[in-house]
């Protein structure tokens, strides 16, 4: 008897093939086909992954898992051609790093650092696993070079703003569109553990230059560096949650709201929450919630805070 994820699989190819979802159309969710099939969650994402290696079905951020092959990564050798089952065969050229590190960004892009394996990056090539350890070594360094790549689309300008608030700025929107850009991104780095990374560091060094502006010590140009940016990846780990909230569901996070205004206009008389009470007076309330905005505005508070910081630090209280 075939394993639960191959039934799965079985039945969607099945669909695909007899027409029954065309191409472009919206595959089931693994959350979908949890709760369909009652089978775990790993069962469900193997039975999608077994249809996208067969080059049925891709992913699309923002959407989910639609029928038909995937587009082609960008950086793929010249000359390659795919096969039936979306494969990539390189029919000359030689395999580069930069190809390696692009394709395995584009898996990332398409279906998160879940999906992204040596394996999977080596089946897109159209080369042997152990092809790709000459040149990038295992995941984790694979992981840090992609990291490296996707935060050196967005560099810091080679003229800096005016004003120490100013350069902060620029370097915290600049990780914010790198975080918009790849959603994988804010997941694979550390604040904890930062990774030394030559695209990655002058970001930090704009930042402490910022800061020991004020004359303040080294520890305390390390910790404004390491707060402003844990600030802008708190918020950008925000970001593939709701992708794929918004790829399950169905509804943008307005969508989802606005179905739970029933309930919670119910809770709000029930537990008496006068806070809540008083957004709708006297004219009622709309809440048009952006991650943007959200970012922007918590920003300009962390550079308020900052401000003041720095600045008692640098006149102590007498």
């Amino acid at each position: 008897m075939a394993a639960p994820y191959q039934q799965i699989a079985a039945e969607l190819r099945r669909q695909i093939t007899a027409g029954e979802l065309q191409p472009g159309d919206r595959i089931p969710s693994t959350r979908a086909l949890v709760r369909t099939h009652g089978v775990a969650m790993a069962t469900a994402t193997k039975a999608l992954t077994a249809l996208q290696q067969e080059g049925l079905v891709h992913s699309l951020p923002g959407v989910g898992t639609v029928v038909g092959p995937a587009p082609r990564p960008p950086g793929s050798a010249v000359g390659s051609t795919r096969s039936g089952f979306g494969v990539l065969h390189p029919t000359s050229g030689s395999l580069s790093q930069e190809e390696v590190v692009r394709t395995a960004i584009w898996i990332a892009d398409a279906e998160g650092l879940g999906a992204l394996s040596m394996r999977r990056v080596a089946t897109e090539l159209g080369v042997s696993t152990m092809a790709l350890y000459r040149y990038v070594g295992g995941k984790e360094a694979l992981v840090l070079q992609m990291v490296d790549v996707a935060i050196g689309e967005f560099p810091m300008p080679r003229r800096e703003p005016a004003g120490w608030r100013a350069v902060i700025e620029t370097a915290a929107r600049a990780q914010w569109a790198a975080y918009k850009a790849h959603l994988w991104l804010a997941s694979a780095v550390s604040i904890g553990r930062p990774q030394v990374l030559p695209n990655l560091l002058p970001h930090t060094d704009a930042v402490l230059r910022a800061v020991r502006s004020f004359g303040v010590d080294a520890n305390t140009s390390m910790y404004a560096a390491i707060t402003v940016f844990g600030y802008v990846r708190g918020v950008a780990l925000n970001l593939e949650s709701e992708a794929h909230a918004e790829q399950d569901t169905g509804m943008t996070a307005d969508e989802w709201a606005d179905q739970q205004a029933g309930r919670l206009a119910e809770l709000i008389v029930e537990q008496d929450l006068a806070g809540f009470r008083a957004l709708a007076e006297p004219d009622g309330f709309e809440f048009d919630f952006q991650l943007d905005d959200l970012f922007e505005f918590g920003l300009g508070i962390v550079l308020d805070g900052l401000a003041v910081k720095l600045q008692r630090l640098r006149t102590p209280l007498r």
